[in-house]
């Protein structure tokens, strides 16, 4: 059996790994890679492998990092099934469609440019028809429902807690060349523990093989109670000022976690009431596909649902889905709370937020989640002064505020956690997922509690035989 590590290795994005086994080609996850627009373009286009060799791909949960470049793959070849749970492929057909469309309206606005200055079109990397072709290739599993998805592999997933749908990768592989029998985790990405919204992750038990992501390695994120406090200070401050709070937030799972904590805070309290907006028309379709699974979601919240005590629909909340309405939110006077993707604010209508709102000392930026190195978000969350958005130069004079409480991704002591609970030899880690500093922090804390195995730091492009 080999591994091939084919993006998200060295970095957050772009999740893509290779299993070679009993003369099959299994993709765990076709990421999308975010990051500076002409290594993503490259990236993106081009795959460390021949798609039409891919039999099988393991879609670990439906993020577009994880997901996004699945039609491409599928634009270049590949005709196998995409196994996945039934809320991420629900979530898939409303984010890659949506993906492709901002690729369609990206890259007509640098062909734009591109025709001025005599230099080649770009073309897009996959288009809507691709995206709901893709569609037509998934295969809904259900948690501890195990299936024989190639020659001696057999599927399992189990819940990650980091979105709705999302699961860890267990494959039980028989190895027909040596007569191994070894017991494969993807840990997908890892979610947190007593999350509003979603069960904790489930431990695995007997791992041989563990692919774990690393984001958070070497750091810790806030208390819940703390960012309790913390949000209520945020916005009350904006409100005295007469600002506006503008949150580029992840459509899927952190916008819902948000409506849920903002509903909970107001009702007790913490805040006035304030006008306050989703401007993502996929955040309101993914608002919708969170009533319709709620079997992923905790039983308080399934309760409400059931109750109809909405979580995701309280007074003074307004759905934004068309442009017309967008602008409208966009010319608003007074305090306002607007909620909008991206969450790395490199595209969607958050970049108009920011554009309109950024250089008003009396506004809030305020930060949810984690953004990619030379992302927008990542440029105005590391301080810059200075950030272009939509290509011209905007000063950065809005309050900056991060609360990474917030963040879907278990931190350091929390995926120190996750690997004590993951039991079995673990004779081969490797970690994924992670800027090299904080994968780097993560080994240095796990090797000298792993006597069983070596911890190693997945290289982009290594190749393993196990």
């Amino acid at each position: 059996m080999k591994i091939k590590f084919c993006g998200a290795a060295g970095t957050t994005t772009g999740s893509q790994h290779l299993i070679e086994v009993n003369g099959q080609r299994i993709l765990l996850d076709c990421g999308l890679y975010q990051g500076h627009r002409n290594d993503a373009f490259v990236r993106n286009q081009h795959f460390p492998f021949d798609p039409s060799k891919i039999d099988v791909v393991v879609l670990s949960h439906a993020h577009i990092d994880h997901s996004g470049n699945l039609p491409n793959l599928v634009k270049q070849g590949f005709r196998g099934n995409i196994f996945s749970t039934g809320a991420t492929r629900d979530l898939c057909s409303i984010m890659l469609p949506d993906c492709a469309h901002i690729q369609e309206s990206d890259i007509n606005w640098l062909n734009k440019k591109r025709k001025r200055d005599n230099l080649p079109l770009l073309e897009v990397s996959y288009t809507l028809a691709d995206a709901e072709a893709t569609l037509l290739q998934f295969i809904t599993v259900g948690y501890k429902r195990p299936l024989i998805i190639a020659d001696g592999v057999k599927l399992t997933f189990v819940d990650a807690g980091h979105m709705i749908g999302s699961a860890q990768v267990v494959l039980n592989i028989t190895d027909r060349e040596t007569g191994k029998q070894q017991r494969l985790l993807f840990s997908g990405d890892v979610g947190r523990p007593n999350n509003d919204l979603l069960n904790d992750p489930e431990p695995v038990e007997n791992v041989d093989i563990l692919l774990m992501e690393s984001t958070y390695g070497g750091r810790k994120h806030e208390l819940p109670a703390h960012t309790s406090d913390q949000i209520c200070g945020i916005i009350r401050q904006a409100i005295e000022r007469h600002g506006k709070i503008i949150i580029p937030s992840f459509a899927v799972e952190r916008t819902q976690q948000l409506l849920y904590t903002l509903d909970r805070l107001r009702s007790e309290g913490c805040f006035p009431q304030v006008p306050t907006f989703v401007d993502s028309p996929l955040a309101v379709n993914a608002t919708n596909i969170f009533r319709l699974h709620t079997e992923n979601l905790k039983p308080a919240v399934r309760d409400a649902l059931f109750m109809k005590k909405d979580p995701f629909g309280f007074d003074g909340l307004e759905m934004v889905r068309s442009v017309e309405d967008s602008m409208k939110v966009n010319s608003l006077h007074g305090p306002a709370i607007i909620i909008s993707a991206s969450g790395m604010a490199e595209s969607g209508r958050i970049l108009h937020h920011l554009r309109n709102n950024i250089e008003n000392p009396n506004n809030t930026v305020l930060f949810v989640g984690y953004c990619a190195q030379n992302t927008l978000g990542w440029k105005i969350r590391e301080g810059w002064k200075q950030v272009p958005i939509l290509g011209a130069s905007y000063d950065v004079n809005a309050r900056i505020e991060i609360l990474d409480s917030f963040s879907g991704h278990a931190d350091h002591d929390e995926l120190l956690g996750y690997f004590k609970h993951t039991t079995g030899p673990k004779h081969h880690v490797f970690l994924v997922h992670g800027e090299p500093d904080h994968a780097l922090a993560l080994q240095s804390a796990l090797q000298p509690l792993h006597t069983t195995g070596e911890v190693k730091v997945a290289k982009l492009l290594d190749e393993v035989t196990l």
